[in-house]
């Protein structure tokens, strides 16, 4: 059966059969997320004339422990070098990123004069990556 379209009311029938829930395919959106950060990473230290030995910190988007540590191994980068806050915080959505950066000032992680790369997956598909040279 086909997912009611907007004009359809709901039904017992459409709830019994959960057309009324997002589905996802989480391996496939692991293998995406993990692909797609690393080659946003690479693309923006290549473009830079840096490697990931340049890179003090990575900090990325706190969707999932286990994409934020494949990418980091795809990205060669050690794990004393990556921000991780998810145990403390789950996924924050939009605001994972800059918890993680105050987590990371905080704790003294990160210095004036370190280069940061900051890198994202999110919903839709869509990533993204920056990489700052912190100044303060």
């Amino acid at each position: 059966m086909n997912p009611p379209s907007p004009s359809e009311p709901s039904a017992a029938q459409t709830v019994e059969q959960r057309l009324h829930y997002v589905h996802q395919d989480g391996q496939q959106v692991f293998r995406y997320a993990v692909r797609k950060m690393e080659e946003v990473c690479q693309e923006l230290l290549r473009r830079n004339g840096l490697t990931a030995d340049d890179v003090a910190l990575l900090i990325p988007h706190q969707a999932n422990r286990r994409i934020i540590a494949a990418t980091a191994e795809r990205l060669e980068l050690p794990f004393e070098r990556i921000v991780i806050n998810i145990d403390r915080y789950g996924n924050t959505t939009a605001g994972t990123i800059p918890l993680a950066t105050r987590d990371a000032l905080t704790s003294g992680r990160l210095k004036k004069g370190d280069l940061v790369l900051f890198a994202a997956v999110g919903a839709g598909y869509t990533v993204g990556a920056a990489l700052w040279r912190w100044a303060y």
